[in-house]
């Protein structure tokens, strides 16, 4: 009998620390994790739907930094892509409030957590973005 197959989650993030913390984390809760920092994607150094395709992650825990408009807009642009397309998001932002304003409705954000450093929440909410099955 083969071992069960562990869900994919990746983790976008601009501070290096929080991906590991992030990593460790979803790690221990049952998760492989892959990840990769924003400025790397948006500079065009990650090929982001190579990511994608390579490790087919189901939930996407991605932050949303200040600037928080040109970082929701890259945001925006990333989940949009047809390789996106049946992910769910949870949004990290340590301004939840005015993230939760600009992705009002995106029906594939799951959720958006206060703060990066929101472990437990954020692993609680990946579990539960699992089990919803997007629309788009």
């Amino acid at each position: 009998m083969g071992r069960p197959q562990l869900d994919v989650v990746a983790v976008i993030n601009s501070t290096t620390d929080i991906v590991d913390m992030l990593r460790i984390a979803l790690e221990q809760a049952g998760f492989v994790v892959v990840s990769a920092l924003t400025p790397e994607i948006r500079d065009g150094h990650v090929d982001l739907d190579q990511l994608v395709q390579q490790h087919e992650p189901k939930v996407i825990v991605y932050d949303i930094a200040p600037p928080y408009e040109p970082n929701w807009n890259l945001f925006q642009h990333v989940s949009s892509r047809p390789v996106m397309k049946g992910r769910q998001f949870v949004i990290t932002s340590t301004n939840p409030r005015h993230v939760e304003r600009l992705a009002s409705p995106q029906e594939h954000v799951y959720e958006v957590v206060g703060k990066a450093e929101d472990i437990g929440r954020i692993v609680q909410a990946t579990k539960e973005a699992l089990r919803v099955r997007p629309t788009r």
